[in-house]
């Protein structure tokens, strides 16, 4: 089989791409990117000699392939997680993924990654957020996943499976360095007073989940979205504190109000050494973290694919720790 995978060099991809090519099923494994030159240094740096992995420069937003790509599978896994304007994640995360779409062979079915944030926070007086509750993304990202999700089931039908995984944590994240930065202090904020609640998943078990959904198509009427994630969920308080114990640093956290975290988006977003060095402090993606509870029920797809999540917080962070620090991130 031939597989196509988008977004190699990032998060999510990148760690994808160490469990795929392990795997001799694929014939050949086809990665689309916008900088030919960062994955050739990340398959360097992960020790990845593969003659099955053939790389094409995309632009922009085009997504050209090559004229002899025919794949079976696409795990489309790239997207905009960060942006100043509205209009930048429509581009890539809607009319760029239409594009790719219109290129794909008829017969290929595509894996999509999209977002809980497609389906909004956890709705007020429920435990977990379910496949039967209303879509109401708070913001542009999640609005933008939502959207691709319907213009890509209207073009792709039962070829297409939607996942929405919640927050993603585990070894070659960048964006969790501001979180270990912080716990290395003796003071720790957290935003609002309220504790925050999250599903979350470890990104090994992320990855085996949409390889699975990918080698086990669901014959059923409905291909998604399905949500991801453990049954344990984490608070926000409880996340700062596992990542001080794993980097062996003591403290306190204090709340502050969520007036000065929407105040300081602002200032962050028209810095550009501060948006580069807290992406996910931006006016959008603040909307994400002022909401109390973003739970979500991950057990149909659970027992439809006999899933479930195979670390725990504390080794995830650990391991998450080491890796920022081979790399002299913290």
């Amino acid at each position: 089989m031939e597989l196509l995978l988008t977004g190699s060099t990032g998060f999510v991809g990148r760690n994808l791409l160490l469990k795929l090519h392990l795997d001799q099923r694929w014939s050949r494994i086809v990665l689309p990117v916008r900088n030919p030159a960062k994955l050739n240094a990340q398959l360097i740096d992960e020790g990845i000699i593969d003659e099955r992995i053939v790389s094409c420069r995309v632009d922009d937003n085009l997504w050209q392939l090559p004229s002899d790509a025919f794949p079976d599978i696409v795990i489309h896994a790239a997207g905009l997680l960060f942006g100043r304007r509205k209009g930048e994640y429509f581009d890539t995360n809607v009319e760029g993924s239409l594009r790719l779409a219109a290129q794909l062979p008829r017969t290929c079915r595509m894996i999509l990654l999209s977002s809980l944030a497609a389906g909004g926070p956890t709705p007020v007086n429920a435990e977990r957020r379910t496949m039967n509750h209303k879509d109401q993304p708070v913001s542009w990202y999640g609005a933008s996943k939502l959207t691709l999700e319907k213009e890509l089931r209207n073009r792709l039908g039962r070829r297409l499976f939607i996942l929405r995984p919640p927050m993603v944590l585990g070894p070659r994240d960048t964006a969790t360095e501001p979180l270990f930065r912080m716990a290395r202090g003796l003071v720790r904020i957290k935003p609002g007073f309220a504790p925050k609640h999250y599903s979350w998943i470890e990104v090994g078990s992320l990855c085996d989940a949409i390889i699975n959904a990918a080698l086990n198509p669901v014959e059923c009427e409905r291909h998604g979205p399905l949500y991801l994630g453990g049954e344990v969920v984490i608070s926000d308080k409880e996340l700062i504190s596992v990542a001080s114990e794993v980097i062996g640093s003591r403290g306190v956290t204090i709340p502050i109000p969520q007036t000065a975290i929407r105040i300081a988006s602002h200032a962050i977003d028209a810095v550009p050494a501060w948006r580069a060095a807290a992406p996910s402090l931006g006016i959008d993606r603040v909307r994400e973290i002022l909401p109390n509870r973003w739970v979500s029920d991950g057990s149909v797809f659970a027992q439809k694919f006999g899933w479930q999540q195979s670390k725990n917080l504390t080794e995830t962070l650990a391991e998450t720790a080491g890796w920022l620090r081979r790399k002299g991130k913290i």
